[in-house]
């Protein structure tokens, strides 16, 4: 493992962590959203992560960082809400709502705004380790 290896890791968290925080936002933008493009109303989004690791080095397997594994739309059912009003309404007045809970999504993005900190402090924890290598070689 190089020093190297450490700015990569933590990239590659700081990569995914955005990518779940994009869904977060997009499930919270379409919360209300009861008609999409593809009918019918929005699906909340999930983020999966697989661990990466490289080539086994002698009998250790290393570490080098997380991927989004896949996004996809959570199979709960909708929520159902009575709004007779509602131009989506059905012949009952029911108006079947997405299967985002807005306390949810926010709970999810603190959890992935405290993972992108840990993953930048760590990145210049690497750079400041390097910074002084590179001092020390100049003295």
């Amino acid at each position: 493992m190089g020093h190297n290896s450490a700015f990569d890791i933590s990239a590659s968290g700081i990569f995914a962590q955005r990518t779940r925080m994009d869904a977060i936002a997009n499930n919270i933008a379409n919360a209300d959203s009861t008609r999409t493009e593809e009918g019918g109303p929005y699906r909340r989004q999930t983020v999966t992560f697989k661990a990466v690791y490289d080539d086994a080095v002698g009998n250790q397997v290393v570490p080098s960082g997380v991927k989004v594994d896949s996004v996809q739309e959570s199979p709960t059912d909708y929520r159902t809400v009575y709004d007779p009003g509602h131009p989506d309404a059905d012949a009952n007045g029911y108006v079947r709502m997405p299967n985002v809970n807005v306390v949810e999504e926010m709970v999810d993005m603190i959890s992935a705004t405290r993972a992108y900190e840990a993953n930048v402090t760590a990145l210049n924890a690497a750079k400041q380790m390097t910074s002084s290598a590179i001092d020390i070689g100049k003295a």
